[in-house]
């Protein structure tokens, strides 16, 4: 196993990022309304050059502050991610984000496809959909 990894660490996967206007308050809110847990955070003040935050099911996201264009080389705008994020528990997340303050875009609904979820966004714009369709299994 290379000398970076542990037995912690997760198998290779995909992992969103995004850039925040004031990354350490988005922080904040996403582990407190979504129950994301804050693995790792890099920098100064309230400059956060790279974060990770796990979600307990599996996965994660990255963040960071918004740079200037110039210095920038992932130039994301604030505001503009959006996510689907899977979850066992729909129903006590989103009170768990109703009570964190979170604006509830769409409300807990079952779907055709046999989820059940809600939609939200966070202080910096960014939507997020959590449910528990979890996909379609892979083609053989």
């Amino acid at each position: 196993m290379p000398e970076n990894l542990s037995d912690t660490t997760p198998a290779p996967q995909v992992w969103p990022t995004l850039r925040a206007r004031n990354a350490r308050a988005l922080i904040r809110f996403l582990v407190d309304a979504f129950g994301f847990e804050e693995t790792v955070v890099y920098g100064e003040g309230e400059r956060v050059e790279h974060a990770q935050l796990s979600w307990p099911e599996g996965g994660g996201i990255m963040l960071g502050s918004v740079k200037d264009a110039d210095e920038d080389h992932w130039p994301l705008r604030p505001g503009t991610f959006g996510a689907y994020v899977v979850t066992e528990h729909p129903d006590e997340l989103c009170a768990r984000a109703r009570a964190a303050g979170a604006e509830i875009t769409d409300e807990l609904t079952d779907t055709e496809y046999g989820s059940r979820g809600f939609g939200a966004r966070d202080p910096e714009g960014n939507r997020w959909s959590f449910g528990t369709y979890r996909g379609e299994p892979r083609k053989a």
